[in-house]
């Protein structure tokens, strides 16, 4: 049986690697003709058809309009053999203007993207892309109070978020969707005791949903609210887990086109101000802080975005 992997044929994995250098290179005329050889020894191969979509897509914008119903088409394959949509197929289909009214970004997606990022995560995003996401959330909280009680780290990745705020709180919990992530977060220790006294495998919103309601002094989200379509109800799970007082910090990417989310090229969100302000209310957070920020440069370009700090209201 094929997997995400392997087709389970040398000769159609070969033909693959070759349409996928084709598709780098430029060629997307070639890049489709092998992956249609591709698809007739292994039909059932989804990466296949995602690649013909992608290479017919390649066609289209060099002036063949057909081509575009033909890459949709050719998404609609991948997706209908690949549900849970481990391959990001809707973010393709979304771009084109074609979707079936679930998010653009399946936890599937994200979970195998991030557990295949894992081991080279942080020299890339670091080293490579100059995040710097935990610094501006760290340094955007206010001093007071100096120390929160209990924290959670929304998408804690392999820990960069909770080692920059580790000094500040007292009891620290993680969650997020990759077991990969997760594991190099695990073995993270601070002050000769692991980073995390708490680390969860699953999605934000199922995780704020079981939480202890009103528990939490701080919640953080480093770069991860750009996979979120609507921030409503996460910020309404955050609303919930926090005590009247407590605080929400996070990044996010920012666009100025409109009051929604817009997905880019990258496979990212990008959140206008006013769906921030309208979500955050909605949960019964006031906006104590809400300024531009470049949380990594791509292209050696800073990417904009916001930096943003909630505070809970009492009622």
């Amino acid at each position: 049986m094929a997997t995400q992997h392997s087709s389970g044929d040398l000769l159609a994995d070969r033909r693959y690697r070759y349409a996928e250098a084709c598709l780098a290179e430029g060629d997307p005329e070639a890049a489709a003709d092998l992956a249609e050889q591709v698809l007739e020894i292994a039909p059932r191969y989804a990466p296949a058809w995602l690649l013909l979509g992608r290479a017919r897509e390649g066609l289209a914008a060099r002036g063949d309009e057909r081509m575009r119903d033909a890459a949709a088409r050719a998404y609609a394959c991948a997706l209908d053999i690949d549900p849970d949509d481990m391959l990001g197929v809707r973010a393709q289909l979304s771009r084109l203007g074609v979707g079936d009214g679930l998010p653009a970004l399946s936890p599937a997606y994200v979970r195998a993207l991030f557990d295949g990022y894992a081991p080279r995560f942080e020299r890339h995003l670091v080293g490579g892309l100059a995040y710097i996401g935990p610094e501006l959330v760290s340094d955007a909280l206010p001093r007071v109070p100096e120390r929160f009680a209990a924290a959670l780290d929304l998408g804690c990745g392999t820990g960069l978020m909770g080692a920059a705020i580790r000094e500040r709180v007292g009891h620290l919990a993680g969650v997020d969707l990759s077991p990969g992530m997760l594991a190099l977060a695990r073995a993270k220790t601070w002050q000769g005791r692991p980073l995390y006294d708490r680390l969860a495998e699953g999605d934000l919103a199922g995780f704020l949903t079981v939480e202890t309601e009103a528990s939490a002094d701080l919640c953080l989200a480093a770069d991860v609210l750009i996979y979120v379509a609507d921030l409503g109800p996460v910020l309404a799970g955050i609303g919930r887990v926090l005590r009247p007082g407590g605080l929400a910090a996070f990044t996010v990417q920012s666009h100025d086109d409109g009051s929604g989310a817009v997905l880019g090229a990258d496979g990212r969100y990008a959140h206008a101000d006013a769906h921030i302000a309208e979500a955050s209310a909605a949960a019964g957070l006031s906006t104590l802080t809400l300024r531009p920020a470049g949380v990594r440069r791509e292209a050696g370009l800073p990417v904009p975005g916001r930096v943003v700090v909630l505070r809970r209201t009492a009622a």
